[in-house]
């Protein structure tokens, strides 16, 4: 008896991206709505600066420090959660001026984790997670003290995270292609990355133009930078998921799974942009 071929498989290339389009968009709605929630919240926090955005950046980095511990211990043992006490405990230092002594702090409670958990290894990471959520929150803090421009360097600052984070997830979803890193993260693509690169670039400019910037070139390849190092620290997190075995790092932000899944990117470009800041020196706007 014949049998009825059913419609022939279709073969793709290795590499390549190939999800349906319902698929692929399944979770932009999610992202929109806890981004048009949290979004306004935090800027309006930098905006005022002072008491308000320690407090955020203070309580970031205990959500932060739960979700890397619980990842590390599959649990949250008193004296973890104690030594990283020291992460909201340098934000404070920070935003009363002691940079130096936020760092230090940083430094102490990193070799207090590493003599709790045996040292610092693959097999044992907890320590590195002092240093890994700490510069960040820590230079963001730093920054955003600076009188005459912490509020636009903050602000343009997350706007470019954000620009690339976008560019790089639209058009990824949308034209697809080859993988970027897929032994590390299966859906980032080399449309995506470069989509990113793009919308990072062109934020950058229009900050620049907006600012009366003299330096527009300047203002796009410091752009640039930013949103390279924004793909590494997202790829960076999404290894770190991958050596956990886990989809996200926790369930606090619909959308985007943990605190740690949505400021990947943040925590490596913050401390780009203080080194930045450092080598402009005081009262110039990086992004100008």
């Amino acid at each position: 008896m014949n049998e009825i071929a059913g419609p022939p498989t279709v073969q793709h290339p290795p590499g390549l991206v190939t999800k349906s389009a319902s698929a692929r968009w399944s979770d932009l709605r999610l992202r929109i709505l806890s981004a048009a929630i949290l979004a306004p919240a935090a800027l309006a926090c930098i905006w005022f600066g002072g008491a308000a955005f320690t407090l955020l950046v203070a309580v970031i980095t205990i959500g932060l420090a739960y979700e890397w511990i619980h990842l590390c211990e599959r649990r949250t043992p008193l004296p973890a959660a104690l030594i990283f006490l020291a992460l909201p405990a340098a934000v404070v230092q920070a935003a009363l001026g002691h940079a130096g002594g936020a760092l230090a702090l940083l430094a102490a409670a990193t070799i207090a984790a590493a003599v709790y958990a045996g040292g610092i290894s693959r097999a044992k990471p907890l320590a590195f997670g002092i240093p890994y959520l700490g510069l960040g929150s820590v230079a963001l803090v730093w920054l955003r003290l600076l009188p005459e421009t912490g509020r636009a360097d903050v602000i343009i600052l997350l706007l470019l995270v954000w620009a690339s984070d976008i560019g790089a997830y639209l058009v990824g979803r949308t034209v697809g292609g080859p993988r970027l890193a897929p032994a590390i993260s299966p859906g980032k693509t080399w449309s995506g990355a470069v989509g990113g690169l793009f919308a990072v670039v062109a934020t950058g400019l229009i900050a620049s133009a907006i600012l009366g910037g003299t330096a527009p070139l300047r203002a796009a390849g410091f752009a640039a930078l930013i949103g390279c190092v924004s793909q590494i620290g997202d790829l960076f997190e999404s290894h770190l998921k991958r050596r956990f075995g886990v989809k996200d790092s926790g369930w606090l932000i619909p959308g985007h799974g943990g605190l740690l899944d949505r400021l990947d990117a943040v925590l490596f470009a913050a401390p780009l942009a203080g080194l930045l800041a450092l080598i402009l020196g005081a009262g110039v706007v990086i992004w100008q």
